[in-house]
């Protein structure tokens, strides 16, 4: 019976801990949105830029593009930019927005909404995240070959190698938090990885919310919080909704996520509590 009790006690944190988050939905767009992959926040501007597959997710077959909505869920425009193939991960530094595109990462001149510029991945056959250092460096990942590769002045180079199941990217100061299949990790400017928790799902975005915890998510219609010490707790699971939960933007402000729901063709708000 002791060990009963003791073992129920040392149950107990993790229960609390898993009952201590939340997302509250605040709106939600019509299914209007063409397979929306990556949303990325432009707090100047007050809109959200959503990648837009509009076909196969691995076609190269000229439908993709990126869309704008604003960030209160009105004035969707699903033309903003066209003719890519399957564009996923979103990033941004300056006047550029990066978009990964199978294998090429393209440079959207966000003045103008034309493509500036096309950078060609040695290899890659599956771009999929984007992020971008404050410094202007971009990493992205490489989801077949197992690779993240880092782009300086629009030149890239190999980064890592062998990350099985690469996907979701954040760049945090010199680290680069990073997904191998159910694992988040952190590598550091000098390469030196730790793992930081395990998810029951393969990971796709990830967003720093303070005090080192982390929500990411799990392309089939999950989504997770990861604190600090790596305790994970489950705060959406739409899988039998087949809503999917694909690469998230968050609003660390007024502490928003903006959910791109990939198949079910919408854009989901919800308030993290």
């Amino acid at each position: 019976m002791k060990k009963l009790i003791a073992i129920l006690l040392s149950c107990f944190p993790l229960f609390a801990i898993a009952q201590h988050h939340q997302l509250e939905k605040i709106w939600q767009t019509d299914t209007i949105v063409a397979v929306p992959e990556s949303v990325l926040p432009d707090f100047k501007k007050g809109i959200l830029y959503i990648s837009l597959i509009d076909g196969g997710g691995w076609d190269a077959d000229g439908k993709g593009g990126v869309g704008k909505l604003d960030m209160d869920g009105k004035n969707y425009t699903g033309n903003w930019v066209s003719g890519l193939n399957a564009p996923k991960g979103l990033g941004r530094y300056g006047n550029r927005l990066y978009v990964a595109d199978i294998t090429n990462v393209v440079i959207i001149d966000i003045a103008t909404g034309n493509v500036a510029k096309k950078i060609m991945v040695d290899s890659a056959t599956a771009l999929n995240d984007i992020t971008v250092t404050d410094k202007g460096i971009v990493f992205v990942s490489d989801s077949r070959q197992g690779r993240i590769w880092r782009i300086e002045n629009d030149v890239p180079s190999l980064y890592l190698d062998k990350v099985k199941g690469a996907n979701g990217l954040k760049a945090r100061g010199q680290d680069l938090i990073y997904a191998e299949g159910k694992l988040l990790k952190k590598a550091n400017a000098q390469k030196q990885i730790i793992q930081i928790a395990e998810v029951p799902q393969g990971i796709d975005g990830i967003e720093p919310v303070g005090n080192g915890d982390y929500i990411v998510t799990a392309w089939a219609g999950y989504i997770f919080y990861v604190t600090a010490n790596g305790q994970v707790e489950t705060l959406l699971d739409s899988h039998t909704e087949k809503m999917n939960t694909a690469d998230i933007g968050f609003d660390p402000i007024r502490r928003i996520v903006f959910v791109p729901t990939f198949n079910a063709k919408k854009i989901v708000a919800y308030r993290l509590k």
